[in-house]
């Protein structure tokens, strides 16, 4: 038969092996491990995690095998402990981001921890099969996204992740669990009729489901292939008259992902991936490496930070609406806001997990400085992570002006963090949960996952 693209997608996912992953790509898969299962379990710290956990345990019953992001002795089914914890990988908005825009590792991780638990002790994936079910989760959501040109912006109409992670999650769970090449195919048709979020609900509860359904749904829709269940089988091909995954965009030019042979070059391989220093929105972390910038001169230029001196505060941010919010009055409106992020840098001198509590966002001396603010939009600033950036003007009652300016932030794919952040991180984030000894085992464990003999261990 004819080869398709789709047809070509699912080829790959059955054919690809351990052995197809470089020592970058290895290395790069596992500081996002590491950095997501941390995010994940200091997010099993927040309300909404709360919610969704409250929902799997009261609604649902059924065999519980699969453990849940800081809850000892807790577990649920499959796929919602799938569910639970995807829901706390991106309750604070503190996950990876990749380019073309999406948050890669909380829509794959989840499900193949859960999966791995799942299986039978006969068919337990060893960590290597666990890493490359990781990548393949990853590649596919990279390879779907540079099929559209609209992709590589800032979204405007979903979140990407719940439907590109949607699709991810189905390929890494069809790999984990050892599917054909037909039910691969499958996996992805079912992914696809389960995929999409609109944009509007970021900065509110409901987006950190986004990512807890993208990561079970897909992973529902490998258990459906597998038990039988058949979609379209051109789900990824370019039909006139009839809309598959190219539902998703206004323009769609897929083309075939090659089945490896001796070698495959995995998108991780060219494109890194960009690790948040603090809970908020990837385009946050220009304008607060651009707010410390200039707080740092007015310092030098005052002696301390006075914001009696300053009249306005100009941010040069790109034109993106769902980030740019004045006066948020939540903790995820918070995080989507360039005027909060920036003028918190300045009031304190950083971002932080305490800088979005409600007695935070509430001080009377911030509402102070984000009265000042006044928003510009350069024609040169494109709503891209990989060509905008931040820029923070002080305009101060002398007549003097002050900037600071971010093209590339610290974390950024650009610029990675180094070992010694990423591990600081972690650590940080795992610590509201769990015991040194249990973190130190756990970052062990992640650097030696090529070896691990079960998977399920992790």
């Amino acid at each position: 038969p004819e080869e398709t693209v789709t047809s070509s997608f699912a080829s790959f996912i059955h054919a690809v092996r351990p052995e197809h992953l470089s020592k970058t790509v290895r290395h790069r898969s596992k500081r996002m491990i590491l950095d997501s299962i941390g995010v994940g379990l200091v997010g099993s710290t927040t309300h909404v995690f709360d919610i969704a956990l409250q929902y799997c345990q009261e609604l649902y019953s059924s065999v519980a095998v699969s453990s849940v992001y800081g809850k000892p002795g807790v577990k649920l089914s499959p796929t919602l402990a799938a569910f639970t914890n995807g829901v706390a990988t991106h309750s604070m908005d503190f996950d990876d981001t990749w380019h073309p825009a999406t948050h890669p590792s909380g829509a794959v991780l989840p499900a193949l921890l859960a999966a791995s638990q799942m299986l039978p002790p006969s068919t337990k994936p060893n960590g290597m099969d666990f890493l490359l079910a990781f990548n393949v989760g990853l590649e596919v959501q990279g390879r779907l996204m540079h099929f559209s040109t609209e992709a590589h912006n800032i979204p405007k109409r979903f979140h990407p992740p719940s439907v590109v992670g949607t699709m991810g999650s189905a390929a890494a769970t069809a790999k984990l669990m050892s599917l054909s090449t037909a039910q691969c195919a499958h996996a992805l048709g079912i992914a696809a009729s389960l995929a999409g979020a609109p944009l509007a609900n970021a900065a509110t509860q409901a987006k950190p489901l986004h990512i807890g359904n993208a990561t079970r749904l897909g992973f529902e829709a490998a258990l459906l292939a597998a038990r039988g269940m058949e979609a379209n089988p051109l789900i990824l091909d370019d039909i006139p008259g009839c809309s598959g995954f190219s539902a998703f965009y206004s323009v769609y030019q897929p083309k075939p992902l090659s089945t490896p042979i001796d070698h495959h070059e995995f998108l991780l391989e060219k494109q890194d991936i960009a690790f948040k220093r603090f809970p908020a929105h990837l385009g946050m972390h220009w304008v607060v490496d651009a707010a410390l910038s200039v707080r740092n001169l007015f310092i030098n230029y005052a002696g301390s930070f006075s914001p009696s001196l300053i009249r306005t505060i100009v941010l040069k941010i790109p034109v993106s609406k769902y980030i740019n919010r004045p006066f948020p009055s939540s903790e995820h409106q918070a995080r989507h806001s360039f005027q909060f992020n920036a003028c918190t840098a300045l009031l304190d001198g950083e971002v932080c997990l305490s800088s979005f509590a409600e007695s935070s966002i509430q001080r009377q001396e911030l509402r102070e400085l984000l009265d000042k603010v006044v928003v510009e939009h350069p024609e040169d600033n494109v709503a891209n992570f990989d060509k905008m950036y931040g820029e923070v003007a002080l305009l101060l009652h002398s007549g003097d002006v002050l900037t600071g300016k971010c093209d590339t932030f610290y974390g950024h794919w650009r610029k990675p963090l180094s070992k010694e952040s990423l591990l600081k991180k972690f650590r940080s984030n795992a610590s509201h949960v769990l015991p040194e000894e249990k973190i130190e085992t756990i970052i062990t464990t992640v650097d030696n996952l090529e070896n691990l003999s079960d998977s399920s261990q992790l």
